[in-house]
């Protein structure tokens, strides 16, 4: 069962094939550069790579608007170049996932020219279509203040054609049969090229009615058990993470009552959350999302990140809440993006004190569910505020101190480098920080591999034990006859608590798991814990006697 279920106590690494490693020296990341990274991806200890879209693409969306779902973008390589990747990664135990974008296509794409073309082409009925503008059609834009309509007129096809994002990604109409025997052919074809697992871009979208006739869209859920049945029909430990951002109640319907829908989700209410509690020390919210999220079949996941590609989308805060986050992390209007979310990286938004970034990754580490970083997390990148929407976070990798810090021996990178301030390549990279034992890299190497042996963490059930401070978060872990209690301090000074782990005669210990030292409890069964400012302790829980007699992992 645990070997099923990888995905359980999973780290997941998510990138950009374009602003990795260019190995051709055009100025492109591409496949080559990365299977020549891969050492050291497999040394940070993940297991499972998340490569963000690679298919041939006009690039208006980073790749997001597809316009051939069965090939490599040239400027990436061939798909002999990715089949050599994906063996690579098989080679040293890393698991392969890639971005399933099915909701809509490019505009350039094939089948969305042949049926803007003819009203009886075969792929008429692949899109979405109305002969008026509907009224509504300025509702549910999902870029405010960057799109104007969900609905745009098409002049060679002398009809409106919806999409739900930019008007050059076409929604596909995937309540037709015919596309969604597609899909299926899609993940199909990556599948037997060496991938084992799927991230599907905005899943309440494609599952979704659409149409003008549509005033409350109805969701297809039939449609994920489809694509579940498929994928674990070609092979049976491949799964799909959803991106859903969506209330906790509807989280059962998009796993399914008995785990038969997608496998993983990423938590949004909880990452919200996370930030609030990070910019206001209260982790009152963060509790309240962790218990609205508990519900899950035994088979399902969620997935927890602090920061993605996309900007940080608050629009489930209040405007209070969300006030506060911007107020302590994206003061300035520039830092802000559509009305709800912050597009900087998360180490500027820190301030570069690598202590409270400490404190974040560790928090997000042991939140329940499998943990997910993206590319550059782990040295602590910054951002380019000058660079457009979303660009702003998706700049190079930094290597070293060459030139475009390692990344390209092109003067012309596929997007600037960041070159000056704090967070500029010359004095932040990889191989600096290989370098400092104290440093982020280093220590988010040891994170990773702690948080691996404590799987706990992905399997276990878990409790929030009160302290009576809400700036202190203390979470037990229970699995197997194990426990583990994970301690954060969110005060910007110290503070000291008193801790019952509730495990009855095996409370009496606590060992660190970080630095080794213990604490015996006193006369009460209570622990006196003294927490520095942005302080985190990982313990495992019981007596030496017990932690020999405890099942084995």
């Amino acid at each position: 069962m645990i070997s099923d279920l990888w995905y359980k106590n999973a780290v997941i690494y998510c990138l950009s094939v374009e602003t990795f490693m260019d190995a051709n020296g055009d100025g492109v990341g591409d496949f080559e550069g990365l299977s020549r990274r891969l050492d050291y991806i497999a040394g940070l200890g993940v297991t499972a790579i998340w490569l963000m879209p690679f298919q041939p693409s006009p690039g208006k969306d980073d790749g997001y608007d597809v316009s051939d779902y069965y090939n490599v973008d040239p400027r990436f390589g061939t798909l002999g170049d990715f089949v050599d990747f994906t063996h690579g990664c098989k080679q040293r135990g890393i698991r392969v996932l890639i971005d399933l974008v099915v909701n809509h296509t490019s505009d350039q794409h094939p089948w969305f020219q042949s049926a803007r073309s003819d009203p009886k082409s075969p792929y008429r009925d692949w899109y979405i279509w109305s002969k008026t503008k509907p009224a509504d059609a300025d509702k549910g834009v999902v870029f405010p203040g960057v799109q104007e309509s969900t609905w745009t007129r098409d002049e060679k096809a002398g009809e409106y054609y919806f999409h739900r994002f930019y008007k050059f990604q076409p929604d596909l109409n995937t309540a037709n049969p015919m596309v969604q025997e597609e899909i299926l052919k899609i993940m199909g074809f990556w599948i037997q090229l060496g991938v084992s697992g799927f991230r599907m871009d905005a899943v309440p979208f494609v599952i979704a009615e659409k149409g003008a006739e549509f005033k409350k869209p109805k969701s297809q859920f039939p449609m994920l058990r489809t694509f579940r049945e498929f994928l674990q029909w070609r092979q049976g430990d491949s799964i799909i993470l959803g991106e859903a951002n969506i209330l906790p109640e509807d989280n059962i319907q998009y796993f399914g009552d008995d785990g038969d829908r997608i496998q993983m989700m990423f938590n949004f209410p909880v990452n919200q959350s996370l930030f609030y509690a990070l910019a206001s020390g209260d982790t009152g919210l963060l509790v309240k999302a962790l218990d609205e999220t508990r519900e899950k079949p035994q088979t399902a996941q969620f997935g927890q990140f602090l920061r993605n590609h996309d900007e940080l989308d608050l629009g489930r805060l209040s405007k209070e809440q969300r006030q506060t986050v911007f107020e302590a992390f994206g003061p300035d209007k520039n830092m802000q993006l559509y009305d709800r979310g912050i597009r900087r990286r998360l180490a500027p938004m820190l301030g570069g004190d690598q202590r409270r970034l400490e404190l974040a990754y560790s928090l997000m580490f042991s939140m329940p569910g499998t943990p997910v970083i993206r590319y550059g997390d782990e040295i602590g990148m910054g951002d380019d505020l000058e660079l457009p929407e979303r660009n702003c976070a998706r700049t190079p990798m930094q290597w070293s101190d060459e030139p475009q810090g390692g990344f390209t021996r092109s003067d012309n990178p596929v997007l600037p480098v960041i070159s000056k301030g704090p967070f500029s390549y010359d004095h932040l990279n990889v191989a600096e920080q290989r370098r400092l034992p104290t440093s982020l890299l280093n220590w988010m190497e040891r994170l990773i591999r702690m948080r691996k042996e404590v799987p706990e963490i992905g399997w276990g059930d878990y409790r929030v034990i009160d302290t009576g401070k809400p700036g202190v978060l203390v979470m037990r872990y229970d699995w197997r006859n194990n426990s583990v209690l994970i301690v954060h301090n969110l005060y910007p000074e110290p503070v000291e608590i008193f801790v019952d782990p509730g495990c009855g005669e095996h409370s009496n210990l606590l060992i660190d798991i970080v630095d080794s030292e213990s604490s015996k409890a006193d006369d009460k069964g209570q622990h006196r814990l003294l927490l520095e400012a942005h302080a985190y302790r990982w313990f495992r829980v019981g007596g030496l006697d017990y932690l020999l007699r405890r099942t084995e992992i």
